[in-house]
């Protein structure tokens, strides 16, 4: 249909005009009969009220009133007025305003579209003299594209609530594989499922870890305390990089217009490796040098240990490290990272229904805190809830959480033996003399005989003088590397203290029996304290396991047949790591931009009619010069026909060629 199909409405106002501005009547309603539409629900709106005055009013009431005639006329009237009058004529006046704007709009296209004798970037360039306010269709076009991703983000959000109820289904059961999905899954650094202390039967507690590394981060992260001077050779750094892969492109392309074999892995990483001395260089004394042609050498020393604020005492706006600053600060570099991570996270709660009652953002610390409900105590919350803590770390923070995580593991480990030692003492003591009450005493009862009957007829030393290598507590632990040094895991002693606890336990309940004197309840509570604080503890993260980037600890809890918080906390965290992380990537396969089978030009083989030899010989072109890094090869050989591919060339040595080659 063109423009002129189209009805057009009189520039004027007018109340009875088909398609005049206020107008009751509209073209765009194709003569519909707005008069009985209106009758009927006028008719239908009294009737509902005199029934709610008959049904309510008392009787006396009702017979007073003139129910049949004035009652009704007076509605009926009122209803017309106000309804007919102020939506009728908005609907009116919105649908006809909406038809000029689509008739001007394919009057304009086809415009464009016939005019044969003016070019279209004319046109276009005439439309844009008439300005902004009149041509402008960028606010219309960003709310359509912003309808759209809501309208997208709302499909995906379900499609992944629905892929995770069916797993779960079909897996009948819950577990680790349930939160994120194969493509995010080497993110977790940790995670575990066990019975709520209160309501072990019915309630499950999970902690899932999940580390975000520094080369992942879409939007990188910087610490709010960190110098201007190591911002801008970040900037320069990473320039660096891009201008080297640049350059390798580069090589690429020119390799394969040459008809050359493309670069392999390693001679990729060892052409960037060469490139790098001719970008930048170690002269740090040398204000020629070139690690200052991006930024001169004398502007990286004002800024030499500058960092987020200024004493206002010695700041002057006029100072070349102040408007360095600036500049730094104006373009966000230092928080907009970590201020993109907040956002994703908050918002996607806020879309998932997860609402949360207590947020701490430690925006200095570059750390939040989100929980869902703000009180702690357990026994005051609900068995649906859950608490997120993000926090990002850097390689000296790590360094120190893992000391202190060393001293801690020892810590445990003196306590836990303190009350061996102290239990040991207590069991000592309370043996018989006379009775046998375990195997050491047996073995002391028959350490004589053992060795004038055994020991000295076959020469070998008796127990008691050979090394106890085995404390029977744990197996012999074997010796460290470097690796271990370097990444403690503390599997080791982390099962030596829980082996302990269990034995202690038992110990106990074989001295005592049903008796409760007050050393086994004093040993009992500090064993039961040990074994609580000890669990926390090992449910808490190895820092020898993180690496510098993002933390993002969840701990959950929720009901085993419900699991509403679970499968809620699934699409927001793969939603999470969809928006903040790039995910892994493995340089081989990404290297493959350009095959060379696409490009090369013998493989178009086709049984055309022969034409009659060339005899003029055709000299190959030259390749171009190759990198320094790269052995160049031996030039091809002349074709001897033209117009037409010998398929039956044999393969030369050392390689295919002819049909071969396909």
């Amino acid at each position: 249909m063109g423009a002129i199909d189209l009805p057009k409405s009189p520039n004027v106002f007018h109340p009875e005009k088909p398609s005049a501005v206020g107008s009751r009547n509209s073209l765009a309603q194709e003569y519909r009969d707005q008069q009985a539409e209106v009758n009927l629900l006028l008719e239908e709106e009294t009737n509902k009220v005199i029934h709610h005055l008959t049904a309510r009013l008392p009787k006396d009431v009702l017979e007073r009133l003139d129910i049949m005639g004035g009652l009704k006329e007076k509605l009926y009237n009122y209803f017309n007025q106000n309804y007919q009058n102020m939506f009728n004529r908005y609907m009116v006046t919105s649908e006809d305003e909406m038809v000029k704007k689509v008739r001007n709009f394919v009057d304009r296209e086809e415009t464009k579209v016939l005019s044969r004798y003016t070019p279209k970037e004319i046109a276009i360039l005439l439309d844009e003299v008439g300005g902004a306010d009149k041509f402008n269709t960028g606010e219309i076009e960003k709310s359509v594209v912003n309808m759209y991703g809501h309208l997208q983000g709302h499909i995906q959000r379900g499609v992944n609530e629905l892929e995770t109820h069916t797993n779960s289904i079909l897996r009948q059961k819950t577990d680790t594989g349930a939160f994120v999905r194969g493509e995010n899954a080497y993110s977790i650094v940790k995670c575990a499922f066990k019975d709520n202390q209160l309501k072990p039967k019915t309630v499950t507690d999970v902690k899932l870890s999940v580390n975000i590394l520094d080369a992942e981060l879409i939007s990188p992260i910087f610490h709010y305390q960190v110098t201007v001077e190591f911002l801008i050779k970040d900037l320069i750094a990473k320039h660096i990089i891009d201008t080297i892969d640049k350059i390798i492109e580069q090589i690429k392309d020119d390799r394969i217009d040459q008809g050359l074999e493309e670069l392999s892995d390693s001679e990729i990483i060892f052409t960037k490796l060469n490139r790098v001395d001719g970008l930048t260089d170690d002269e740090i004394d040398d204000p020629k040098s070139k690690r200052y042609t991006f930024m001169a050498k004398k502007l990286m020393e004002r800024i030499t240990d500058l960092r987020a604020e200024i004493d206002p005492e010695s700041f002057d706006a006029l100072n070349i490290r102040e408007n360095i600053k600036k500049i730094i600060d104006m373009e966000n570099i230092r928080n907009r990272g970590f201020n993109t991570a907040i956002n994703s996270i908050t918002a996607i709660l806020d879309t998932s229904k997860m609402g949360y009652q207590y947020i701490e953002n430690l925006k200095n610390g570059r750390e939040v805190i989100i929980r869902e409900y703000e009180d702690t105590d357990i026994v005051n919350l609900p068995d649906e809830r859950y608490g997120i803590k993000l926090r990002y770390f850097d390689n000296a923070q790590l360094i120190e959480d893992r000391k202190a995580y060393d001293v801690q593991i020892k810590s445990f480990e003196t306590e836990v033996q303190h009350l061996w030692d102290v239990l040991e003492v207590i069991y000592q003591d309370k043996k018989s003399f006379f009775a046998v009450n375990d195997f050491e005493d047996l073995a002391k009862k028959n350490k004589s005989k053992i060795r004038k009957t055994i020991k000295e007829k076959s020469g070998e030393p008796v127990y008691e003088d050979i090394a106890k290598v085995w404390d029977e507590i744990s197996f012999v632990k074997s010796a460290e590397t470097e690796v271990e040094k370097s990444n403690r895991t503390y599997i080791y002693e982390k099962d030596r203290i829980r082996t302990r606890i269990i034995r202690m336990r038992d110990r106990m309940r074989k001295m005592y029996d049903f008796l409760y004197p007050i050393e086994r309840r004093v040993m009992e509570e500090r064993l039961q304290w040990l074994e609580k604080e000890y669990y926390r503890f090992d449910y808490m993260i190895n820092p020898y396991h993180l690496q510098p980037g993002i933390l993002l600890d969840v701990d959950i809890t929720s009901i085993k047949r419900k699991k509403v918080t679970l499968d809620a906390m699934a699409n927001v965290l793969n939603e999470f790591l969809h928006g903040v992380s790039k995910g892994f990537q493995d340089a081989a396969f990404a290297s493959f931009s350009r095959r060379r089978s696409t490009v090369r030009e013998d493989i178009n083989q086709s049984f055309a009619t022969i034409v009659e030899e060339d005899t003029t010989a055709v000299a190959a072109p030259a390749p171009k010069p190759r990198p320094a890094a790269i052995p160049a090869p031996k030039a091809k050989a002349a074709p001897k026909k033209k117009g037409v591919v010998d398929s039956r060339a044999k393969a030369k040595k050392g390689g295919r060629g002819g049909i071969a080659e396909l």
